[in-house]
């Protein structure tokens, strides 16, 4: 149970959860049968316990180096070797799991995690160190669509959102651990960008996002916007407009990171309600 409790610890539970929840949700708007949104939920899951898991067991050195106490790994509560046995069972799982749901949702879960691995792998140190997310979210959406028994792409404004909020992610998501990453060699996008303007340019991406689903959901007439999207529009508008406000205000703090965060859950939920435009 010690080994299980480190291995779920290395996983980062909260971006695991997430992901997994909105897949579900993703599953059920799109209209799937019960058992393949089972399927492509269960298949997520274990992609992002794949990803959670290598990314630690990669950075374990760097994290001992550090004193990164909350990560199993750098602790010693369980081995790199376990690591990463657990997480080529886990990529394995995800892969066999998508296989029933069809050629196309396997490919394009394969490119998902693929993309994110490659991120673990090396990119996370380069100036493209937001490519895999623009390429894993703004692919997203598409994992529902084609999971569907007549198997198609999310519209181009599903893409355009999840890059946005994949570009959001990656960019604030390393904001508390801007100086750590310095001392290891962690040298990035937002670490080349600098916390506030990172902060500031999430904060457009969001509302890049925001938009795109507020018109792409509506194809692009305003009188067709329902009541609900309004609403979460306007909640990410506001909270990107908050984040905006604090990072030009005060230096860039972990808040910032929750005001994105905060500012993407809505912008998937306002996607999730959108959901039979996805197939349209």
């Amino acid at each position: 149970m010690r080994t299980v409790r480190a291995l779920w610890g290395s996983t980062h539970p909260g971006p695991t959860l997430v992901v997994s929840v909105l897949a579900l949700t993703l599953g059920i708007a799109v209209g799937l049968d019960a058992w393949r949104i089972a399927l492509l939920t269960l298949a997520v899951f274990a992609g992002q316990l794949s990803i959670g898991i290598s990314n630690d067991a990669l950075d374990a050195a760097r994290d001992r180096a550090v004193g990164r106490t909350d990560k199993p790994i750098a602790r010693g509560d369980v081995s790199v070797r376990t690591a990463w046995v657990a997480a080529s069972v886990t990529l394995a799982l995800a892969l066999g799991l998508s296989a029933p749901l069809g050629w196309r949702m396997l490919a394009a879960h394969a490119l998902f995690l693929g993309s994110a691995w490659s991120y673990n792998a090396g990119l996370k140190s380069t100036p493209f160190s937001v490519v895999p997310f623009i390429v894993s979210f703004g692919l997203f959406p598409s994992l529902a669509t084609l999971a569907a028994p007549q198997p198609t792409f999310a519209p181009g404004w599903a893409w355009v959102a999840g890059a946005a909020l994949g570009t959001a992610v990656h960019l604030t998501n390393v904001l508390p651990d801007l100086d750590d990453d310095a001392r290891t060699g962690v040298r990035g996008l937002p670490h080349r960008l600098g916390p506030r303007t990172s902060a500031l340019i999430a904060a457009l991406a969001v509302l890049t996002g925001a938009v795109a689903v507020l018109l792409g959901a509506a194809g692009g007439y305003l009188g067709a916007v329902s009541p609900l999207s309004w609403v979460f529009f306007a909640a990410v508008v506001g909270v990107a407009v908050a984040t905006v406000v604090r990072a030009l205000a005060r230096p860039p703090a972990r808040v910032l990171f929750r005001f994105v965060m905060l500012a993407a859950l809505l912008l998937a939920a306002q996607l999730v309600a959108s959901g039979s435009a996805l197939t349209a």
